[in-house]
């Protein structure tokens, strides 16, 4: 499931974010949500979120509702 769509996440759920330094790559990192920061309720690139381990990304791709 893609993560453009903010009502899709919620904290505790497992998904896979872009850093900033790794849009170019593509290169996914996994973890678990930890805060929601995307304000709006869509963003075409991925709501922006801060993992449990305090990396902050875009969501790719949610794993687990």
């Amino acid at each position: 499931m893609p993560g453009t769509k903010r009502a899709n996440i919620k904290p505790g759920i497992k998904v896979k974010v872009v850093q900033k330094q790794d849009q170019r790559s593509g290169k996914l990192t996994e973890g678990i949500v930890s805060t929601i920061l995307t304000n709006s309720a869509t963003h075409p690139h991925g709501i922006k979120v801060r993992l449990e381990s305090g990396i902050v990304g875009r969501v790719k791709e949610i794993m687990s509702n």
